[in-house]
């Protein structure tokens, strides 16, 4: 039985680790993606900036889910918990920005549409 104990934390630390890897990953190009198009004056900047972290940090939130299957006691239990409800708040919020940066650009697309068509009739 104590095998299969060690055998589960060893593959739960692997899994940390990779969905770790993962979405550091991705925040860090999301985050030089984002400085690129910044320069280069993209209008959609903003919203593949919140769309790449919002999936870094679901990846970091995977990473939590798991180091709670090894956590040993009460206080790593709740340090992990309180990290889970504070990525879990920041996603909530960048998804938040998403719909509104989203609604943003629709609103500002049917605006250029219809300055078109009044331009023409």
């Amino acid at each position: 039985m104590e095998f299969l104990h060690q055998l589960l934390e060893l593959l739960t630390e692997i899994g940390i680790i990779i969905f770790e890897l993962i979405g550091v990953s991705i925040v860090l190009v999301t985050g030089i993606q984002g400085i690129v198009n910044y320069f280069k004056k993209r209008s959609d900047t903003l919203l593949k900036l919140a769309k790449g972290l919002s999936i870094g940090l679901e990846f970091k939130l995977g990473g939590e889910i798991l180091r709670t299957v090894v956590a040993g006691d009460w206080k790593d239990i709740l340090f992990v918990g309180s990290i889970f409800l504070l990525r879990a708040a920041v996603t909530v919020l960048i998804h938040w920005e998403i719909k509104n940066e989203i609604k943003e650009e629709q609103m500002e697309q049917m605006i250029r549409e219809n300055a078109n068509y009044n331009e023409k009739n």
